[in-house]
């Protein structure tokens, strides 16, 4: 038998000429029935965006549920505040229900849309085994070459030429890049119904990414931290998720930076010590090795209530290929000059390879929705409200 939501959705689609919704998944239905819940009680409400986005609504569809559920952050504070958290008959347990459906969301929005399966197999196995098979293959043809084991006069574009690894990089991370603009693109428009049609300007941009970029919902509510495996605060799983963060994109400007030295300058690496592309990289790696060894530590302790069970693969998939990347970057540095150039070598353009070619279906498109729910609730929050009864 159908609810009066559900019916009320579909006369409303009717009515506009729309298509009839979909019905709920179980998921989504879970996260409609702890919201619903939690606007009652509203003990919450001012520990991060959630709860305000949700007092903004009376009835939760789908879409909103996606929204709401890439605003959270997973810090686990309003599991250890709710009242009505496990073992109560309630069982509302925030943090895991929005995990589950932010799954779901990657899956419903990936591009192209047959692809949108691979997340539920790019696990910690495949990541590595990826990588290690992508640098085993270049390996061989090195070996089968007889220069797996030499001290290259250019660096490591002795080893291969700087035409080539663009040649096998860009079209990667190219399609990349396609395949997450078009995935948030489309998640983007389907909130924008919802969350308020007005365009997106300064100030909305300006707050989204400042919340982004100092990852401020990551501070447990009240400025306290994050919870793991305990009811204990810590502020760790922030630092981690910086020093990750921005280590990776010192290695991108790192990267980026060589690559105008290259171009634009006509200087061919390796490049100094104190050169912009070596302190970048240098700095990067550091912070990125520091972030993923922490996170990792931190993702193998985590109480299991306060995440997805299922999602633990690809998260660990995830943080295992950034580590790699960063360890065998740095390895590069240490076997500079030395007969071992071309082995590290191999090993990290597998890890890289890797990386590029999973980023699409893997955690990184965590980031990337959860920046576009909070430029959506951005602008949001500044609209007239918009409640309306669920017997309109």
């Amino acid at each position: 038998m159908q609810t009066l939501d559900e019916l009320t959705r579909q006369a409303r689609a009717l009515a506009n000429g729309e298509p009839t919704p979909a019905e709920p998944t179980p998921a989504e239905a879970e996260v409609a029935r702890q919201m619903q819940i939690c606007n009652a009680c509203r003990y919450c409400e001012g520990f991060c965006a959630v709860f305000p986005a949700m007092t903004r609504r009376l009835s939760f569809e789908p879409v909103d549920v996606h929204f709401l559920a890439n605003l959270c952050h997973n810090c686990g504070a309003c599991l250890h505040a709710c009242q009505y958290a496990p073992p109560h008959e309630f069982a509302v347990n925030v943090p895991q229900a929005m995990a589950v459906v932010r799954g779901q969301t990657y899956v419903d929005y990936a591009w192209p849309p047959g692809l949108g399966r691979l997340y539920q197999r790019n696990g910690l196995t495949l990541c590595v085994a990826l990588a290690l098979g992508l640098a085993l293959f270049m390996a061989l043809a090195l070996a089968a070459r007889g220069t797996l084991w030499m001290v290259p006069e250019k660096g490591f574009y002795g080893v291969f030429p700087h035409n080539l690894l663009v040649s096998l990089f860009a079209p990667v991370f190219c399609f990349a890049a396609l395949a997450l603009g078009l995935g948030v693109r489309r998640f983007l428009s389907e909130l924008r119904p919802g969350t308020g049609s007005a365009p997106v300007s300064v100030g909305p941009g300006l707050e989204a990414a400042q919340q982004a970029l100092t990852l401020r919902y990551l501070d447990g509510g009240h400025g306290d931290g994050c919870h793991n495996e305990d009811d204990a605060h810590t502020h760790w799983r922030r630092r981690f998720h910086h020093l990750t963060f921005y280590g990776f994109m010192a290695c991108f400007a790192a990267t980026s930076l060589a690559t105008l030295y290259h171009y634009g300058l006509g200087q061919a690496a390796p490049y100094g010590w104190f050169s912009l592309p070596k302190l970048f990289g240098v700095g990067g790696g550091l912070a990125l090795l520091a972030g993923t060894t922490g996170l990792g530590w931190l993702r193998l302790r985590r109480h299991p209530l306060h995440g997805d069970a299922a999602q633990k693969p690809m998260d660990l998939g995830f943080i295992a290929l950034l580590w790699l990347v960063a360890a065998t970057g740095l390895g590069l540095l240490m076997a500079r000059a030395t007969p071992a150039l071309p082995s590290v070598l191999v090993l990290h353009l597998g890890a890289v390879m890797a990386l590029f070619a999973t980023l699409p279906y893997g955690k990184f498109a965590h980031g990337v929705f959860r920046s576009a729910a909070l430029l959506r609730n951005a602008v949001e929050k500044r609209q007239p409200s918009r409640l309306q009864l669920g017997s309109d």
